[in-house]
C-alpha cells in the first residue's frame, strides 16, 4: 500500500506517526519482512557527523556609520570573501588564518580556520571583524575593526555546496617509508592503517540510494537546527556503478544544504584541524526518509554488511586520479576495527562519529514524534541514474 507525504504529515501533526531510526529499521525488516514494515513504519530517520570540507557561511553584518563597502575582510584573522555586496560576507570552512605557517614546517598543525570561526559564531562568541574598503560616495568609510556576535548580525546562514557524500573512499598509504597527511587523516606507511568517513547504515543517501525522497526543498536536521536541501551538491555523480541493492561502488550523490545558524547547536558542528592538510568543519546532518512503499522500506533496511566502500591508495592513485581501487570492503568490517587487504589485516579508524550519527537520528525521531518537524516534500528530486550530470577530470587546455 502506497503512502503520500500529505498522509504522513497528517499523522505527524496528530502525533500518530510511527518513526524509527535506520538502525532500528534493519531489525524490523528482518523480523517482519519488507511488506509489513512498509505498512507499519511511516518514517525512517538517518544521521551522519563528520568533516565536510565544502561548507561555509553567509553573514550580513549590518551597516556601520558611516557606511563601508567591504572589499577585504577577516574574521578572527581568517579571510572572508566579500565580492557579493557591501556588507555580505562568505567564510569558507577550509580557509586558514592569515598568519598560519601552513606546511612550511611540515607537517603543519593548522590550529584555526573558517570552520572554527563558524563553530564559535554558533557558540555565541564574539568575533573580531577587520574590514577594508576603497571608499565611494555612498560608502565613504575605508576601514573598520569591531567585535561582532551572531545575535547582532542581520543574517547568518550555512550555505554548503557539497555535503553528505553517498559512500566514499577508504584511504590507505602504500608508500613504504613515510606517513602521508591527508583530509582522510594521517596514513601510516605500508598500509599500516586505513581511514574511512561515513556512518554506513545510518548515512542519509545510502538509505535512499536513488534519491526518491531527497531533493530541492527536503527538510533536514542541520547542525542541531532545521535546514533544507537547496540543490544537488557539487561533484554529484549519480551514474557511479551500483550493486544489486542500488548502493554505489564509490562516491556518488551529494547535496547542497542551507539553514539558519541562529537556530543551530554547537554540539553538532565543530571546527576541525587536520595535521599536514588544513582545516575543515564537521557537520551533523539528519534526513527523514518517508516510507512511501515497500521499495523504500527495503532501501532503509540496508545494513553495514551490505555497504561496500572502495579502498584507495592516497600515496599515488588518489593524487594522480587513476580511478583504480585496490578492493572493496564492507562497513561491518571497517567498524570492527580491521579489514583484510591483500592477505593482511589492517587497522581502521573513522573520521566520522557513529555515536553522533546515532544521536542525530534519535533527535530527529523525537522531533517528528512530538509533531515538531514535518516532512518537506521535494519540489524536484536529485538527478539520478541516466541523468546528464557528470563528475570528471578537469580538461587541461594550455593557455
Amino acid at each position: 500500500m502506497a503512502k503520500t507525504y500529505e498522509e504522513i504529515n497528517e499523522k505527524i501533526k496528530n502525533k500518530q506517526a510511527v518513526v524509527v531510526t535506520a538502525e532500528e529499521m534493519i531489525s524490523i525488516v528482518r523480523e517482519k519482512g519488507v511488506k509489513k514494515a512498509a505498512v507499519e513504519v511511516d518514517i525512517v530517520t538517518t544521521g551522519t557527523f563528520g568533516p565536510m570540507c565544502s561548507s561555509g557561511a553567509v553573514l550580513n553584518t549590518g551597516h556601520s556609520t558611516p557606511k563601508i563597502k567591504i572589499s577585504q575582510a577577516w574574521l578572527n584573522g581568517v579571510l572572508a570573501y566579500c565580492g557579493i555586496a557591501a556588507v555580505d560576507l562568505y567564510i569558507g570552512a577550509t580557509e586558514v588564518a592569515r598568519d598560519d605557517p601552513l606546511n612550511k614546517a611540515f607537517p603543519g598543525r593548522f590550529k584555526y580556520g573558517g570552520g572554527h570561526v563558524i563553530e564559535e559564531l554558533i557558540r555565541g562568541k564574539d568575533i573580531v571583524l577587520e574590514a577594508e574598503g576603497y571608499g565611494t560616495d555612498c560608502y565613504p568609510r575605508k576601514e573598520i575593526k569591531t567585535l561582532i556576535n551572531i545575535k547582532d548580525l542581520n543574517n547568518a546562514f550555512i550555505l554548503n555546496p557539497r555535503n553528505c557524500y553517498q559512500n566514499y573512499n577508504v584511504a590507505v598509504n602504500r608508500r613504504k617509508k613515510r606517513n602521508i597527511y591527508t583530509y582522510m587523516g594521517i596514513l601510516r606507511p605500508d598500509m599500516a592503517n586505513a581511514g574511512y568517513c561515513s556512518a554506513g547504515q545510518l548515512s542519509p543517501l545510502l538509505n535512499d540510494p536513488y534519491y526518491r525522497t531527497i531533493g530541492i526543498g527536503t527538510r533536514i536536521f542541520l547542525a542541531g537546527g532545521v535546514g533544507y536541501v537547496c540543490w544537488y551538491g557539487t561533484q554529484h555523480a549519480p551514474n557511479t556503478p551500483r550493486d544489486e541493492n542500488g548502493i554505489p561502488r564509490g562516491g556518488a550523490g551529494t547535496i547542497a544544504v542551507t539553514g539558519d545558524m541562529k537556530q543551530m547547536n554547537a554540539d553538532f558542528i565543530r571546527g576541525v584541524s587536520m595535521t599536514g592538510y588544513g582545516v575543515s568543519l564537521a557537520m551533523g546532518i539528519g534526513i527523514p526518509i518517508p516510507i512511501l512503499d515497500e521499495e523504500m522500506a527495503k532501501f532503509t533496511s540496508v545494513s553495514d554488511a551490505e555497504i561496500f566502500a572502495p579502498v584507495t591508495d592516497y600515496s599515488h592513485d588518489y593524487p594522480n586520479f587513476t580511478g583504480n581501487p585496490l578492493d572493496w570492503v564492507s562497513y561491518e568490517e571497517l567498524r570492527s576495527g580491521k579489514i583484510t587487504l591483500e592477505g593482511r589485516e589492517i587497522e581502521t579508524f573513522s573520521l566520522s562519529s557513529y555515536y553522533k550519527a546515532r544521536q542525530i537520528a534519535q533527535t530527529l525521531k523525537a522531533w517528528i514524534k512530538e509533531g515538531d518537524f514535518l516532512l518537506g516534500k521535494p519540489l524536484e528530486t536529485l538527478p539520478g541514474e541516466g541523468s546528464e550530470i557528470k563528475c570528471g577530470k578537469l580538461k587541461y587546455r594550455p593557455v
